[in-house]
């Protein structure tokens, strides 16, 4: 159970432990949304946060991923024949 606490002119959420960790908010920036008339509290998650050692576990279990040369040395044809 949470509970409110005086800070000043304002109030603050006092979230137990357990229930920090199983939503994995330890250290993290909050954003709190009003949701059907109570208080919906989520880490703010940064854009393509993660990513990057995702990437390199992928990379280095996997090995690196071979280029397709074919399409990437191939030259540039013309449209014209094309109907637009």
């Amino acid at each position: 159970m949470a509970h409110l606490v005086r800070i000043g002119n304002s109030q603050g959420v006092r979230i137990p432990k357990p229930l920090i960790e199983q939503a994995h908010l330890e250290g993290k920036e909050l954003k709190f949304e009003v949701l059907n008339g109570g208080l919906f509290i989520a880490p703010i998650q940064e854009a393509r946060q993660g990513w990057a050692k995702s990437i390199n576990t992928i990379l280095a279990t996997h090995g690196e991923e071979l280029n397709d040369s074919e399409w990437l040395d191939a030259k540039l044809t013309n449209d014209d024949e094309l109907e637009w």
